[in-house]
């Protein structure tokens, strides 16, 4: 076991909750590995590393080896975005004395999960003069929490008849930021119509207070919601699992174990005769949509940069660089679980500390949306990991009718590289407080090591 790998993982659960947070973090790493931004670079040779960002939500890294560029590159590829409550522009307000933020889920939640759980507030206020304020709010032991509140079990009468799916609407997610304390009741009618007077006078007044907390903590008004990035996720840091020790629970482990591995993995190693890589983009969670996601042009683009500095650029070496590339899309699978091992054929699943998971085909029942992975390219891994001694698993995420899931290996594919999905399994996907094996962490860095020494 790889004690130092493991409470590096832990740490970056614990300060990277976002993808503004994790790519902060995956730079930092970088340029202590010796990695530097592109842009202050005009020209690239081999042992050069470097990287470029996008919109502090993407990052790109890499390390150039000595080969020609057209013969593509090792790459491997993750997402940093994981599912979330998502604060709204318009997000504050007071419902009878007690003050809500409104939020709209990000990513495939079960909602019910949500309630009762301390959660805390992570993002950007990017207010009108230019300036942009940094919010963590819940984390520290001194600060306040969050929370969505639930019925108690005597009045659920109606709300345990209804589905996991329906009793909690995605508009009734909002979190408890404050209270004010109600009037006190009194049968006289002139007390009555005072405290009416009172009552116009004290309106929104919790919600006024919470407004005043903020603008004395970040400078913001209540209009900078308009144009702030605030994120709801569980609060606490992530804690070993079992008497053993041997899981670990944390927040946003999907994909975020595969991440951290794979940029570690490349800060470890020194490029051969190809340039190795590492990707981390955002979005996946939602179909990796926009400027920051791998459906963009984000990737490409930098490719672009980096043949441009390493001289004689084309779109033909660039096509050629990206067509004769390996990747691994470096993405969790859903763990065997025991107690719904119904779900599961259980030949072609993956378990808990068995190794980096190879997922051939990821897509839904008839392989809807998937990559399937070229066999010529798993074979030259089975050898290479069985040549370096690393443990794998070869699975699907679950029976074939049951449902299925995606990642970004498909929009990778498109550019005609071998692409295969490898990662650790994870159980309690998706949920607020995700599982993974110490064992499996490790497995998945030694295998993505030896992977970018492929040639």
């Amino acid at each position: 076991m790889d004690e130092k790998l493991i409470e590096g993982y832990k740490a970056f659960l614990e300060t990277g909750k976002t993808e503004r947070e994790c790519c902060e973090r995956i730079i930092a790493d970088a340029k202590a590995a010796g990695y530097k931004d592109i842009q202050e670079c005009t020209s690239l040779k081999a042992g050069d590393k470097v990287y470029l960002r996008k919109f502090g939500k993407a990052v790109a890294l890499f390390n150039v080896g000595t080969g020609n560029i057209e013969d593509g590159m090792n790459i491997l590829g993750a997402h940093i975005d994981s599912p979330r409550l998502d604060v709204k522009q318009n997000p504050l307000y007071e419902k009878d004395f007690l003050v809500y933020l409104n939020t709209h889920y990000y990513g495939g939640i079960k909602k019910y999960q949500w309630l009762t759980l301390p959660l805390a507030l992570h993002g950007v206020v990017c207010r009108k003069d230019g300036t942009t304020v940094t919010v963590c709010l819940g984390e520290d032991e001194s600060d306040p929490v969050f929370v969505i509140s639930d019925i108690l079990p005597h009045l659920a009468q109606k709300q345990m008849k209804e589905s996991a799916a329906d009793f909690v609407s995605g508009e009734s997610l909002d979190l408890i930021m404050g209270s004010d304390i109600p009037p006190k009741k009194d049968d006289d009618e002139g007390a009555k119509d005072k405290e009416k007077d009172k009552k116009k006078d004290d309106r929104d007044k919790a919600k006024k207070a919470i407004l005043k907390i903020l603008k004395e903590k970040y400078g913001m008004d209540e209009a900078d919601f308009g144009s702030a990035e605030l994120e709801v996720v569980p609060a606490g840091r992530p804690r070993d699992l079992g008497l053993d020790r041997s899981l670990i629970l944390a927040y946003g482990q999907d994909d975020r174990s595969c991440a951290y591995s794979s940029a570690a993995a490349l800060f470890a190693g020194t490029a051969g005769k190809r340039t190795t890589c590492c990707i981390c983009v955002d979005k996946e969670e939602i179909g990796s949509v926009g400027a920051t996601g791998m459906e963009s042009h984000f990737f490409e683009n930098a490719v672009a940069e980096l043949v441009a500095r390493l001289g004689s650029y084309s779109e033909l070496t660039v096509r050629r660089c990206l067509n004769n590339s390996y990747m691994l899309s470096s993405d969790v699978n859903a763990a065997y679980d025991p107690q719904n091992g119904d779900l599961y054929d259980r030949d072609n699943a993956s378990f808990l500390g068995g190794g980096i998971v190879f997922n051939k085909y990821t897509g839904s029942r008839g392989k809807y949306s998937a990559s399937d992975a070229m066999p010529e390219f798993i074979a030259k891994l089975r050898g290479l990991l069985d040549g370096a001694g690393v443990r794998y698993q070869m699975a699907e995420l679950g029976k074939v009718d049951q449902g299925g899931g995606g990642t970004i290996a498909y929009l990778a594919a498109k550019y005609g590289m071998y692409v295969l999905d490898a990662g650790v399994a994870v159980l309690s996907m998706h949920a607020p407080w995700e599982i993974t094996s110490k064992e499996d962490i490790c497995q998945a860095y030694e295998a993505y090591r030896a992977f970018l020494t492929l040639e």
